[in-house]
């Protein structure tokens, strides 16, 4: 695997020399944090290792566990919200056809996502699809009990017990959830599923090289041992370079919150490749919900580009400048197209005849980086060599590694989300849960 860039020569320009220097030198210490163990949230750090970690063993038991699920069903649909599912999504969609329900030529088992809102027009319309297709389920909970995954999964059960009863259900639904507690937990060993582990020791947002995303990558035919394989290499990249300044983490984590204190308080994530749109949905829960906290963090967004350049477009060149992007640059394409030369020129295109459209985008790239730049829009680059499951690996670790060396800077623990259990206290009183009551009154005076 070739290695990716971080690369500032878009950004430098903006940067204040004396606090790049602080903020590196605490990147240092944050990621000395980080590998000790001994910063806030350290009972959350199984992910750190993770990579590394991973046995024969257990992908050997996951790959058969796919073939099975291949074999029987036309269709899997994975239940779960956050990183339950955003994961595994943004690797299926890096390196799938899109054009073939994110199918590939290893797998016919087409992959599809319930639990993840409450619109009942979705969920009608997957139940009725569904009720003429072989498919099987994965659900994902760590309790069982989280509202969305719980409604899908009573609608998808109900649904499998209809088709195959108990018996064939039993065989078609996979449950990735806690070691020995929890509702999810309780009804597997009852019913008799077959069940993987959630780690206690690591996060949603961090879980997508455990069974919570490896099970499904593996059922979409996508390779999982070269993901793994990538995240090692990046794991050992990060871990070994000490020198903040040649760190990839250290740098894009210093580099984003040096911006931030010069009043850039919101990261726009930018690719210029479709595959790449659910890598950025996973990339804006993981930084959110890790740094959002004390009335502070760098709020993460992003864009699809150049398709966005013409809606968001003239807002990222002359709006607020309370900006900055990261873009995700792919130096090699995996097919190319030659343009042609029509007769006649009618629609002005001859002049790029003979060129590929991998070089036409390269060119779009770099204009809108130099235009951003002229617009007072500082733009990191973050190069990967191509898209494929091995350079996904190391681009997700990197992330998450980033993420954690990010939230010790910032002086947060990034690793807990106390803000997102408000709602759900909420919304569980409002449904009438029992022991919301004296919160529901609460509630009720203020609607």
């Amino acid at each position: 695997m070739n290695q990716i860039q971080i690369l500032a020569r878009f950004a430098e320009s903006f940067m204040n020399p004396p606090k790049w220097e602080a903020i590196l030198k605490q990147s240092a210490k944050a990621m000395d944090m980080l590998l000790a163990g001994n910063g806030a949230g350290s009972e959350y750090l199984g992910w750190v290792n993770l990579p590394s970690g991973i046995t024969n063993e257990e992908l050997v038991r996951i790959e058969k566990t796919a073939e099975r699920i291949r074999n029987q069903s036309e269709y899997l649909v994975v239940v779960g919200i956050g990183g339950s599912y955003l994961g595994a999504r943004a690797v299926i969609e890096s390196v799938c056809n899109p054009f073939d329900s994110y199918r590939t030529e290893k797998s016919k088992t087409k992959i599809l996502y319930a639990g993840h809102h409450l619109d009942p027009d979705y969920h009608r319309d997957l139940l009725d699809f569904l009720a003429e297709k072989e498919f099987s389920v994965n659900v994902i909970s760590k309790s069982g009990t989280t509202t969305e995954p719980a409604v899908a999964f009573r609608l998808l059960i109900d649904l499998l017990e209809k088709k195959y009863g108990k018996d064939g259900t039993k065989s078609r639904v996979i449950a990735t959830t806690d070691s020995t507690k929890g509702a999810l937990k309780k009804f597997s060993d009852e019913y008799g599923f077959e069940t993987y582990v959630i780690p206690d020791d690591v996060g949603g947002r961090y879980s997508v090289l455990t069974p919570v995303g490896l099970i499904p990558i593996a059922v979409s035919g996508a390779n999982i041992r070269a993901l793994v394989s990538g995240a090692q290499a990046m794991q050992k990249v990060l871990t070994e370079e000490k020198d903040p300044s040649k760190n990839l983490a250290c740098r894009y984590a210093s580099l984003r919150n040096t911006l931030y204190l010069t009043g850039k308080k919101i990261e726009i994530l930018v690719n210029y490749n479709p595959a790449l749109h659910f890598v950025a949905e996973w990339w804006k829960q993981l930084y959110g919900e890790s740094e959002g906290k004390g009335k502070k963090g760098i709020f993460p967004a992003s864009v699809d580009l150049t398709t966005d350049l013409h809606s968001m477009g003239q807002y990222l060149q002359d709006g607020e400048r309370t900006i900055f992007e990261t873009v995700i640059r792919v130096e090699t394409t995996k097919r190319d197209i030659e343009l042609t030369a029509r007769d006649g020129d009618v629609d002005g295109l001859n002049y790029l005849a003979g060129k590929s459209l991998s070089w036409v985008g390269s060119k779009a790239t770099l204009g809108t980086l130099v235009a951003h730049t002229d617009g007072s829009v500082p733009c990191i680059e973050i190069v990967i060599p191509k898209l494929d499951e091995e350079n996904i690996g190391a681009l997700l670790y990197f992330f998450e590694f980033a993420c954690g060396v990010s939230g010790y800077i910032l002086g947060v623990n990034p690793f807990d989300q106390p803000g997102v259990e408000d709602y759900k206290n909420n919304m569980f009183a409002l449904l009438g849960k029992k022991g919301y009551e004296d919160r529901k009154d609460d509630i009720e005076k203020k609607i």
